[in-house]
């Protein structure tokens, strides 16, 4: 399933000053440099993880609507996976923008908000039609369903530390080394194994 960045993230997790404190760096030659480390490492904690750290926009776009089209969730369980319900993987999920579809007729249709319900508590988040009401038919074409939804933790200060401590690792990691391969002179140095694990707790499972 096709996730699309519609709206980027308005900021980083950490600032500039941020990472220069961790770097013990005082001058001001390498900020472009240290800004764009940021940004990478960002974008690596959540490719690792499924999240999205700062709000940003995205579509997910989908040939079909998923069947049966049942409303209800499982009858007698506490919790369930229907398999109507669409899964939003970019997590956390704050709200959902809008849900297009081709109708028979080939029209671009907006279904009523009123008409489905988001699960943000569960990650990945479920979206799925309310009691009562079942997914619209669609044009059998590709990609004929677009769910817009903005997700993320809100702003910087809303980021889990965990996520920012990993960050500000990779950028020191990506300072120090700046090329594909390090020639290293005095033995062997091996990775700290307790990093990649502050990643762990934000990994998002998908089902």
């Amino acid at each position: 399933m096709p996730l699309l960045l519609l709206t980027p993230p308005a900021g980083e997790p950490i600032s500039l000053s941020e990472a220069k404190l961790h770097l013990r760096v005082d001058g001001d030659d390498d900020d472009l440099l240290i800004g764009s480390l940021i940004a990478a490492a960002r974008q690596a904690a959540e490719t690792l993880t499924g999240r999205q750290l700062i709000t940003a926009r995205w579509k997910l776009v989908l040939d079909a609507f998923p069947g049966p089209s049942l409303s209800q969730a499982v009858s007698g369980a506490s919790f369930s996976l229907p398999t109507h319900a669409i899964l939003l993987d970019k997590c956390p999920v704050q709200s959902v923008v809008s849900i297009e579809y081709l109708d028979m007729n080939g029209t671009t249709q907006v279904m009523p908000a009123g008409d489905y319900v988001l699960d943000a508590a569960c990650e990945p988040a479920r979206l799925s039609p309310v009691f009562g009401k079942a997914w619209p038919p669609t044009l059998p074409q590709l990609g004929a369903i677009a769910v817009t939804f903005d997700a993320g933790y809100g702003a910087a200060s809303a980021v889990p530390e965990g996520l920012k401590s990993w960050i500000k690792l990779r950028v020191g990691s990506l300072y120090r080394h700046r090329e594909e391969m390090s020639v290293l002179s005095r033995g062997r140095i091996d990775p700290l194994p307790f990093v990649d694990g502050l990643l762990d707790g934000f990994k998002v499972c998908v089902v």
